[in-house]
């Protein structure tokens, strides 16, 4: 495995983040939401970045099963429990490659009316989109290759690493 991002450039960038995000939302009621099970690790070192009080919550979706690529069908295994309606979410995720999860998450959000919503990313694939989606706060542009590590999984494995590394598919 090839590392790609050592765990001391992620700690700079996340915090990087976490100063733009408390700017962007001082003074707002954040409730940061994370897309299981990929994003909690980048979620949890966000949050404790953070400068600003921020509540949290998880949805759970899923696209891969145990392939390196997308299935295309989107299922919620576990939805949201806090309302949003008239309030500042944040979504974060580990990765946005198709964008269609994302596209897919952020509609359905949407439709339960939150004051603001935004996302912030941990790694943008942009070359492989099959729809629309620009986040709106990116940790690292990576071109077309499967990463683990970070919270990042290929079957279950590698979440634990503290680097994101490349693996050959």
């Amino acid at each position: 495995m090839e590392v790609l991002f050592t765990k001391a450039v992620i700690d700079r960038r996340v915090e990087e983040l976490a100063d733009v995000i408390s700017r962007d939302y001082q003074g707002q009621d954040l409730i940061v939401v994370g897309i299981l099970k990929g994003a909690f690790v980048f979620m949890a070192d966000l949050i404790r970045a953070l400068r600003i009080p921020c509540t949290v919550d998880f949805a759970r979706l899923a696209s891969y099963g145990s392939q390196t690529e997308s299935s295309g069908k989107i299922v919620v295994t576990k939805d949201i429990e806090t309302t949003i309606k008239g309030r500042d979410i944040l979504v974060v995720e580990d990765i946005v490659d198709t964008g269609l999860t994302l596209s897919f998450f952020i509609d359905m959000l949407r439709k339960r009316e939150p004051r603001t919503l935004r996302v912030c990313v941990f790694l943008d694939k942009r070359e492989r989109r099959k729809v629309p989606f620009e986040a709106d706060y990116v940790g690292f542009h990576i071109e077309d290759r499967f990463v683990v590590g970070y919270g990042l999984d290929f079957n279950e494995k590698f979440r634990f690493l503290r680097d994101v590394c490349v693996i050959e598919e």
